[in-house]
């Protein structure tokens, strides 16, 4: 299991980078449309959010999944205990942002969104003849009209050691969503985990995208798309004084979506978020 970057502008990138989706549920592009300086300009400004009481002023509704959501309610891993070493802001173009860095991610999230589309499509495209005759509607369509689609910024502070025994700052998962699409974050730590339960590093050279299938695809897909299981381990040394960023898009069909016969995209969300224990 090898994760190699494919060059968005190739030829036959479409083809290469549904093929690492497939065998290995992750794929990385280089030379995508997302400008590196519009992320870094994005994590400047919410590191400095992060650092702030103002995070405060936007504690999350629990109702809707918008806004702030502190370490002390941070997600807890299915099938783990304790919760990771985060904290994070939930944006949504309907949902509340504070005003000054609202501008940035609407572009960014309209840029990310518009690219994800195109790479469902690839997704579709390059699936073999008996599972695209499972899609109850062409990929992309899926997220058509959807309010659903979620921009995370991920805050993982420093560690001073004081940590909960076995708390990591993020265990062991699998995204919910069709398609999770991230930028390389600021720092290391990003890992896969191999057909063999052994764990590799996540090339995170700042500049390329970094995207994996989440459990709904899988779903609609029967499987032939697999949602692997990722973390984001703690680092060592100096590198503990060290925050990171990153900048999850989560790619989420609309919720009368039929997945499969088992699941509406709205049943399916549910079902998972009641498992993380955030609603």
């Amino acid at each position: 299991m090898n994760l190699v970057a494919v060059d968005y502008q190739a030829d036959n990138a479409a083809e290469l980078f549904a093929k690492s989706l497939h065998e290995t549920g992750f794929g990385v592009l280089k030379n995508h449309p997302i400008k590196k300086q519009l992320v870094e300009d994005i994590y400047t400004a919410w590191q400095a959010f992060f650092d702030s009481e103002e995070k405060f002023d936007y504690t999350y509704n629990k109702g809707t999944q918008d806004g702030y959501f502190s370490k002390s309610v941070s997600e807890v891993a299915k099938g783990f205990k304790k919760k990771d070493i985060k904290e994070y802001f939930h944006y949504y173009p309907w949902g509340m942002c504070p005003p000054e860095l609202k501008q940035q991610l609407a572009d960014y999230y309209a840029k990310t969104t518009s690219l994800a589309a195109e790479l469902l499509s690839w997704v579709e495209d390059n699936a073999p003849e008996d599972v695209k005759a499972n899609f109850n509607e062409p990929l992309p369509q899926m997220i058509d009209g959807s309010e659903q689609t979620l921009l995370r910024v991920l805050h993982y502070p420093p560690l001073d050691g004081n940590e909960e025994p076995d708390a990591i700052r993020a265990a062991a998962h699998g995204d919910i969503n069709l398609l999770t699409v991230l930028p390389a974050a600021n720092e290391p730590g990003l890992q896969v985990q191999r057909k063999d339960g052994s764990w590799m590093d996540v090339p995170c050279d700042f500049g390329t995208l970094i995207v994996n299938i989440g459990d709904m695809l899988q779903e609609a897909s029967g499987g032939y798309y697999p949602s692997t299981i990722h973390r984001v381990i703690n680092p060592d040394g100096a590198d503990m004084t060290k925050s990171r960023i990153s900048l999850p898009l989560f790619l989420h069909p609309r919720p009368d979506v039929k997945l499969s016969d088992r699941y509406t995209a709205e049943a399916y969300l549910q079902e998972r978020l009641r498992e993380l224990g955030v609603i």
